[in-house]
């Protein structure tokens, strides 16, 4: 087989046919696949606050929960919790609300709906304000 040479070792002068120039179909800037630019640094310092909150007003209620029921002064009034009331196993229960509302919370930041990245906050307030009143609640009933 033989070598391919250059028009420049060639010495011909000829240039090469340059392919033609490619227009786009529309003119029209295409959307980012992902919604990543929905979310602001501050939402997500806010999201992360509204975690902790929930988080340890769950942790805060087992506590309280857990301290209530031993001591005799009130049972628990969640029935999906009542078989876990006894044991430890109550502070790793109590935490799976707030981990849904949470994720729930992060989904609605990024959607693409405008009325739910408004909204966005709700679900993580409203679970961290019933986890901190129920566990308010348990700790005044126990003198």
């Amino acid at each position: 087989m033989a070598p391919v040479m250059s028009n420049e070792e060639t010495g011909t002068g000829v240039e090469p046919s340059a392919p033609p120039a490619v227009s786009p179909i529309a003119n029209v800037p295409v959307r980012p696949a992902t919604n990543e630019g929905y979310e602001s640094p501050r939402q997500r310092m806010f999201w992360y606050g509204l975690v902790a909150a929930g988080h340890a007003g769950a942790a805060f209620d087992a506590w309280t929960t857990r301290r209530a029921i031993s001591g005799g002064y009130g049972v628990e009034g969640d029935p999906t919790q009542r078989p876990f009331a006894h044991s430890g196993a109550i502070y790793a229960t109590t935490q799976v609300s707030p981990l849904l509302m949470d994720y729930v919370g992060h989904k609605m930041m990024r959607s693409r709906y405008p009325l739910l990245r408004k909204l966005w906050w709700v679900p993580q307030a409203a679970n961290a304000s019933l986890s901190w009143g129920a566990a308010i609640h348990n700790y005044r009933i126990v003198p």
